[in-house]
């Protein structure tokens, strides 16, 4: 009869640690648990990226009545000038790199400072300096060449991605590592930021969390790095198989507990 006993103590107390195990690991799994809670903004801001020193840029300057007249304000390659004599002329424009102290150096205007400034804010800079060299009023675009985030840490497929629109999401940046594996940890991501000045911010996300959608750090930056943390897991599993060492620490748990239970009801 004791014997009957503590052997239905003893998948009793697997039981209950199987179930303390697998409730407390998937609270940690579920991306924006609290969604139901989520209050959004109603008037939210695009977002849109700001120009930072070393980016590469293409910036195009168009008088819509002249084309030739718009070879002065771009950097375009000596074997391309011949070509702009029409509207319809496409000389392969040369990408402008944003100096260390934030700044361009545009043909005709000269020192242009950028760094800091949205895409449309440069744009609308620009085109205030350069709309009175034209009698009609010129276009002006200001493009990312290489708009680029990097993922590490505990993914699938950590590396650095380039971004066409330069709009880029924490969540679309780790699909594109392929997510995070087992061992990320969702509510400690840091994300490594540098600013116009050359300061590096490390800021954290959760990604359990709904207000994740609302944060400064949900869109990502020119070379920001996303870096997943690894759990408590990996660290401890880092010599030996992960599944060895939870085998090994729950079947001595469930010793000591049997041996307990079994000393008591003896």
């Amino acid at each position: 009869m004791e014997r009957f006993k503590c052997k239905n103590i003893f998948l009793l107390l697997l039981l209950t640690l199987m179930a303390v195990t697998s409730c407390t690991s998937y609270k940690k799994v579920p991306y924006l648990q609290n969604s139901g809670d989520f209050d959004p903004v109603s008037a939210v801001e695009l977002h849109e990226a700001r120009i930072m020193p070393q980016d590469l840029l293409n910036i195009t300057i168009v008088n819509p009545e002249n084309a030739a007249a718009s070879m002065a304000y771009n950097l375009v390659s000596p074997a391309d000038v011949s070509r702009i004599n029409s509207l319809t002329a496409q000389p392969a424009l040369q990408s402008y790199i944003v100096g260390n102290d934030g700044t361009v150096n545009i043909p005709t205007l000269g020192v242009v400072e950028v760094a800091g400034k949205t895409l449309s804010e440069a744009e609308k800079h620009i085109y205030s300096l350069v709309k009175g060299a034209f009698t009609a009023n010129p276009s002006v675009t200001v493009r990312f060449v290489d708009f680029k985030v990097s993922v590490l840490g505990e993914v699938t497929a950590p590396g650095t991605y380039t971004v066409k629109n330069g709009k880029i999401n924490v969540f679309e940046a780790l699909a594109l590592a392929r997510d995070l594996t087992v061992y990320g940890m969702r509510d400690n991501v840091k994300i490594i930021r540098e600013d116009k000045s050359g300061k590096k911010n490390i800021y954290e996300v959760n990604l359990n969390d709904a207000n994740i959608l609302t944060s400064p750090y949900y869109y990502l930056q020119q070379n920001d790095v996303v870096y997943v943390t690894p759990n408590k897991s990996k660290a401890k599993n880092s010599d030996i198989g992960s599944s060895t060492s939870l085998w090994f620490s729950a079947t001595s748990i469930l010793i000591s507990l049997t041996s307990l239970m079994y000393n008591i009801l003896k």
